[in-house]
């Protein structure tokens, strides 16, 4: 089981409300996050796998396991994308 993880000396975060705002220190962009990227954030940041963030969002807000994977999916590409995650 491969853990997930934000690359805490990269990045700065708030929660504001139920969003997310965060500048990624590295290119000084700023990045946002809804309630559902909030959530996935929050796991990441302490460590977490594939499946547990999948199951989140079915139990947050309902949605069937497979729609819950390709969100998550696209969430975390995004992440590796931007070099945001630990190796």
């Amino acid at each position: 089981m491969n853990e997930l993880r934000l690359r805490p000396e990269a990045l700065v975060w708030r929660e504001i409300e139920d969003e997310l705002v965060a500048v990624d220190m590295t290119s000084s962009r700023y990045l946002s996050a809804n309630a559902a990227g909030n959530l996935l954030w929050q796991m990441l940041a302490g460590g977490t796998t594939h499946a547990q963030l999948v199951d989140c969002l079915v139990r947050n807000f309902g949605i069937s396991a497979d729609q819950a994977a390709v969100d998550v999916d696209a969430f975390v590409r995004d992440l590796e994308a931007r070099e945001l995650l630990s190796k």
